[in-house]
């Protein structure tokens, strides 16, 4: 059973920086970390090796650096990283950023199961791994809190709205997975002494099956950010003490209209 997990590097700050001209976060110097609920997708691809046996395959977009997250999944246990690294992918939207990985991830190999956190901390739309399923034509299924290998596919019980869902998926598909699916294992430093400096392919648009430059980044993005800028860190507070702080409060909670 071959899985391919994909996995972002992800500002470990919300003091991030945006460019004004081109409305794309300002990465350079920010630390970074494995988006949190990637490490539940690849915790649950880890699982389902021992299992069932394969093997385990992470990939990231990014620039050079995000090599940090693919050495952080050898630790926990991945098999094989990529690094889809290429300056003409950066800038790109949630279409852009789908296409990329579905050309990624064929370039790579024939996996049966493409596993996904359900969104990333820095985006947060939720729609990539769905998209990625829509351009390779396979099934999918999000928003998953427990997934079984069950015959020629999986069985996926999806947590809806007011509903849970369960589905089977033959080989191959796409899931997105919730986080209270598993709890994901610590890396281990005695598999980091062991793998030592195990290699991280990196790949760029010319191993694509498309390479139409036009088809990836800004240039293929159809949505452009009019406006982004980062949330407000206002800590301004008061301390009331003694009598009248309930009047004070009072008082307050009227001009701002609450009562």
């Amino acid at each position: 059973m071959n899985i391919f997990v994909c996995i972002k590097q992800v500002p470990s700050t919300n003091k991030v920086q945006v460019d004004e001209k081109s409305g794309v976060l300002k990465r350079d110097g920010i630390a970074s970390k494995m988006n949190p609920y990637d490490l539940y997708a690849l915790e649950t691809a880890l699982r389902l090796k021992e299992k069932n046996g394969g093997k385990v395959v992470v990939g990231t977009m990014g620039p050079p650096q995000a090599q940090a997250v693919v050495r952080e999944a050898y630790m926990m246990g991945a098999d094989e990283g990529y690094v889809f690294s290429d300056r003409r992918l950066g800038g790109a939207d949630v279409l852009a950023t789908s296409y990329t990985l579905s050309q990624a991830i064929q370039s790579v190999g024939d996996f049966d199961l493409i596993l996904c956190g359900k969104q990333t901390t820095d985006g947060d739309t939720a729609q990539v791994g769905p998209a990625i399923a829509e351009h390779m034509g396979i099934p999918h299924a999000a928003w998953v809190s427990k997934l079984e290998v069950s015959g020629d596919g999986v069985d996926a019980e999806q947590q809806l709205q007011d509903v849970i869902e369960t589905v089977h998926m033959p080989f191959p598909c796409l899931v997105t997975v919730e986080q209270d699916i598993c709890m994901p294992r610590l890396p281990s430093l005695k598999v980091a002494r062991e793998i030592g400096d195990k290699p991280i392919a990196i790949q760029g648009l010319d191993s694509f099956m498309d390479t139409d430059p036009n088809h990836y980044g800004l240039a293929g993005s159809p949505t452009q950010v009019e406006r982004i800028f980062p949330p407000a860190n206002d800590t301004e507070h008061e301390v009331w003490s003694g009598e009248g702080s309930a009047g004070k409060l009072h008082d307050l909670l009227k001009k701002w209209k609450f009562v």
